[in-house]
């Protein structure tokens, strides 16, 4: 039986539409991996560093044999193979992948924390989520993905493509 993951997915540098479809193709590429939905890309304004042009956001759901961490290894692999190198904190970046939630796990480790530490805190990644789902529990917080949306009193500049 696979575990269901969702994996943000982010770009600023390039062409960064064709970046996000091709991490998504590369996740893909791995074997037993399932594609389960597909959220549409969001056009969002950088969050941290701000003095940085705008990011290209998705989500998607995916079914995977594999086990957080290893899950997490592979992502950083694609990463690198698609040309992301480590710069600052919130920083420029060819591609972004992060696994938000795992099926209904709490992991907190040096190299992973699951569900993703920010999750809560980011429209860029809460409403690419409710696309999918929007009944989806954030094992923490015990609150719906539409709910912690419902919590937000600003804009945070999210438009979709």
């Amino acid at each position: 039986m696979g575990h269901i993951a969702y994996i943000g997915i982010g770009s600023n540098v390039g062409n960064k539409a064709y970046q996000c479809e091709r991490a998504i193709s590369e996740i893909l590429k791995i074997d037993r991996h399932k594609l389960l939905a597909k959220s549409s890309f969001f056009r969002t304004q950088p969050i941290g560093y701000t003095s940085q042009v705008w990011f290209i956001n998705g989500v998607i759901k995916i079914e995977t044999d594999l086990e957080p961490l290893d899950l997490l290894q592979v992502l950083k692999t694609i990463e690198s193979h698609l040309g992301r190198t480590e710069t600052f904190r919130w920083g420029p970046r060819t591609i972004d992948l992060d696994i938000l939630i795992f099926d209904d796990r709490e992991m907190r480790t040096e190299e992973l924390q699951i569900p993703h530490p920010l999750l809560h805190e980011r429209q860029f990644v809460l409403i690419p989520l409710a696309e999918i789902d929007r009944d989806l529990l954030h094992p923490v917080l015990k609150k719906t993905v539409g709910e912690l949306l419902e919590t937000f009193k600003e804009d945070q500049g999210v438009e979709k493509l």
